[in-house]
């Protein structure tokens, strides 16, 4: 059996892991960090501490009304990326634990799309 990293729960809620393959489960805020656990196989989760927890990034669409998925940055493991069935409890709970500063919106399409442009023009300048 796997032991929580938190003492407290603040929030439950269902989410999705994105790994190659979706893992749907629980999400846990809590005192001590961030977790998800599966519902197939507990032995399938993500502990994440809050001082670990270095952005969050969160996809806004429709200006802010709908949040499809968000990601957690750590400073060593790299990136986690989950859906929640009720995001802006999930990262309004999030911000109580980490610096509001740290939790930004994502790029759009449209930005990423003249962001990458603007690499290539300057690429093929420098040549």
């Amino acid at each position: 059996m796997v032991e929580s990293l938190n003492k407290k729960a603040e929030l439950i809620a269902k989410g999705t892991y994105f790994t190659t393959f979706s893992a749907y489960g629980q999400i846990m805020i809590g005192d001590e960090g961030f977790e998800f656990y599966e519902d197939r196989n507990v032995q399938n989760f993500v502990q994440i501490p809050w001082d670990e927890i270095d952005l969050v990034v969160a996809s806004l669409l429709f200006g802010g009304k709908w949040i499809p998925r968000f990601k957690i940055q750590t400073k060593r493991n790299g990136s986690f990326i989950f859906a929640a069935r009720e995001p802006k409890r999930v990262l309004k709970a999030m911000t109580n634990h980490i610096d509001p500063n740290h939790v930004v919106r994502a790029l759009t399409f449209t930005q990423n799309l003249t962001r990458n442009l603007k690499t290539l023009w300057h690429r093929r300048q420098s040549k």
